[in-house]
């Protein structure tokens, strides 16, 4: 509760925290976290969501917190462009016909928010228009809340068993 970024974060949100919640005094019908879209960005949305199930629970109780969903790629073809959100399994390649490109094509792999242009942050992630964003729901924070406490708890155990069970999932590591 001393790191500025938080205080800055409580203050304008408007409501306060814990059992001093006045939701009348709530500044933003939307509270959009937007990260980027690899595993620090998915760590510190964890972090925040944390925070609002912890400290800030009537936001996500009413519907107030949102996940901004950044696009992972750009394929683009002359004055054609196509921006991919979740490729799933898919290859780039399977992804390009998919969408209708054929011949010569040109993929962007956005590794975070700021390798975006101004025009494309703004379509993409900032026009309520062409945005997408994902509604959280309590589910989401108690799964965030306990993804928290396994990994950055004192319980080595649970943190231990978690990692072994989960490595072969990994498709991407950041170290």
């Amino acid at each position: 509760m001393a790191n500025n970024e938080v205080k800055a974060l409580i203050t304008s949100i408007g409501i306060g925290i814990k059992d001093g919640i006045d939701m009348s005094k709530l500044r933003y019908g939307k509270i959009i976290i937007m990260t980027d879209a690899d595993v620090d960005g998915a760590h510190i949305r964890t972090l925040l969501l944390t925070f609002f199930y912890r400290y800030m629970r009537p936001l996500l109780d009413e519907g107030h917190v949102y996940i901004a969903m950044p696009p992972l790629y750009k394929i683009s073809a002359g004055k054609k462009e196509v921006y991919i959100y979740d490729p799933g399994e898919k290859t780039l390649e399977e992804l390009a016909t998919e969408n209708g490109f054929e011949g010569k094509y040109e993929f962007q792999r956005y590794k975070g928010l700021g390798e975006m242009n101004y025009d494309q942050l703004a379509d993409t992630t900032m026009n309520p228009e062409s945005r997408s964003i994902k509604k959280v729901n309590i589910e989401d924070a108690e799964e965030a809340d306990k993804l928290f406490r396994i990994l950055m708890g004192e319980d080595t155990d649970s943190r231990k068993h978690f990692i072994l069970s989960h490595a072969k999932n990994v498709r991407e590591l950041d170290v």
